[in-house]
């Protein structure tokens, strides 16, 4: 990851990928699972819109000693069942606040 920008709607990074190929990814959350800390990525477009896919991109999150993010590829299934698993729930919370807000 090599830079972070704000959008008008979210914060987003450059990623790049084990092919070197670069992409921007909007960060969704970082957030806590059996004790580790994850960040999730959304891919998004040469025009920064989500991409078609919707895919998510999962990885461990840590912090350097000056503060700059470092991820980290989850290696093991076990540990991405429960960073996932994790993230799910995040987006069922957030799918129900936001209906709240609705009515």
């Amino acid at each position: 990851m090599s830079d972070t920008k704000e959008t008008e709607s979210y914060t987003t990074v450059e990623l790049t990928l084990d092919n070197d190929e670069i992409i921007e990814c909007a960060i969704l959350t970082v957030y806590e699972a059996a004790g580790k800390e994850y960040i999730a990525l959304l891919p998004l477009d040469e025009n920064l819109e989500p991409n078609e896919a919707g895919d998510v991109y999962l990885y461990q999150y840590n912090e350097t000693e000056d503060g700059e993010p470092d991820l980290g590829n989850i290696e093991d299934d076990d540990e991405y069942e429960i960073a996932a698993d994790a993230f799910d729930e995040w987006m069922d919370s957030q799918e129900f606040d936001e209906s709240d807000i609705e009515e």
